[in-house]
């Protein structure tokens, strides 16, 4: 009896510890957007007005207005996401297949070197970087932000190489004495096997890029070519004072997308990160 008192007193610690983080998390995107609803008037009163005495339905259309040509730097966004998930997915796949799968001389060796390249910021690399692309004409141009995610990512490589490590080898060698080369038992086999692991990399990629503010503001170099990140600080610069009420309902249209995102995709997305290192 005892010891099922306990254990109902943890159950009721941990929940209360989760609603508490929960609330804690959320309380920013609440607050966003009561903001993006409220009078200019009512952004900074203290106390704090959570609820508006009347939603501001049109500070969304002013601030889309605001910003300039929005649909154009939401299409800019999205070209660079597509093609960042793109070459993320498909480079860290194959990869990590060739640290997981396949046994060669020194391979050990090369992925702990790859993994170390995760310790170097990206501050340290940024100016050579940079003197690289500007040497080849990239420097004003999209390819800077696309272009790198086809040559792999560390992190991406490890988390994908960890999940291909659950995969029974049993199923890469019948496939072998059937005739199978590397590249059909990795299409074949592994790719459809790894769906959850994949989503995640996927979506990992398609978040890092939507936010990604640095790299835009350091290669692009005309507005028409700006993405959503850098819009809103362009936006927010140009307005003299800060409209806060403006500012969160941009930010809000921004943001939605990937909530939306996350929500339609989080049962994959948990399973992915659920089974990802469990072996190996």
């Amino acid at each position: 009896m005892e010891s099922h008192r306990l254990t109902l007193l943890g159950r009721v610690i941990v929940y209360a510890l989760l609603i508490f983080c929960a609330v804690a998390f959320f309380a920013p995107f609440a607050w966003m957007v009561s903001t993006s609803l409220k009078p200019l008037n009512e952004t900074m009163v203290l106390p704090p007005v959570w609820i508006p005495s009347e939603a501001q339905w049109h500070n969304y259309r002013d601030a889309l207005h605001a910003m300039g040509d929005f649909w154009r730097y939401a299409g800019n966004t999205i070209y660079l996401c597509v093609l960042s998930v793109i070459g993320t997915v498909v480079s860290s796949a194959l990869a990590a297949y060739g640290f997981s799968r396949i046994e060669w001389k020194g391979r050990d060796a090369v992925f702990i070197l790859c993994l170390a390249t995760m310790m170097i910021p990206f501050p340290v690399i940024m100016v050579p970087v940079y003197t690289l692309f500007r040497a080849i004409g990239w420097v004003g141009t999209f390819k800077p932000l696309w272009v790198p995610s086809f040559l792999g990512s560390a992190f991406n490589i490890f988390l994908l190489r960890q999940f291909f490590m659950t995969i029974p080898k049993d199923l890469t060698e019948a496939a072998r004495i059937d005739g199978c080369g590397d590249l059909r038992i990795f299409v074949q086999i592994i790719l459809p096997i790894s769906r959850p692991a994949l989503l995640v990399v996927a979506l990992f990629t398609f978040m890092y890029t939507w936010n990604d503010f640095l790299g835009p503001l350091i290669y692009l170099t005309d507005q028409s070519q700006f993405t959503l990140s850098l819009a809103l600080q362009a936006f927010q610069t140009k307005q003299g004072g800060t409209a806060w009420h403006h500012l969160m309902a941009a930010s809000t249209v921004i943001i939605i997308p990937l909530v939306l995102l996350f929500f339609f995709t989080q049962k994959t997305f948990i399973q992915g990160i659920t089974t990802t290192g469990s072996k190996g």
